[in-house]
């Protein structure tokens, strides 16, 4: 459920992202503007925003090691009546692929389906 625009507003909007993950969460919405989110198990920066369709940021949890970000890449696109969302994720410690990969999906993808089903 959820338009790229409706997808795009829930990640990037700071109420509706911390409403979907239920974890405090702090987003200066503009291109260098600085994310915390998970509680502060995540920050980064916002490298690029094209509404409704990209979000580009650095993305750093707490158990990454010291200094180290990855990439963190959203493009969303009209899909059958909801959303396409491709993301990328790139330069994730060695070793952590699969735990990053399955907090998306329960912190992430499944609450954000669930939030965008009810509003």
């Amino acid at each position: 459920p959820g338009t790229p625009d409706e997808v795009y507003e829930a990640y990037i909007d700071q109420v509706k992202h911390a409403a979907f993950t239920c974890y405090s969460t702090e987003i200066d919405r503009k291109e260098g503007g600085k994310m915390r989110a998970g509680g502060d198990y995540i920050d980064g920066e916002i490298l690029e925003l094209v509404p409704g369709a990209r979000i580009v940021q650095t993305w750093h949890a707490t158990d990454f090691p010291e200094g180290h970000y990855s990439r963190l890449e959203l493009d969303l696109e009209p899909h059958e009546g909801g959303t396409l969302l491709r993301m990328t994720h790139s330069g994730v410690p060695a070793g952590m692929e699969r735990e990053i990969a399955e907090g998306w999906h329960r912190h992430y993808w499944e609450p954000l389906k669930a939030y965008l089903g009810q509003h």
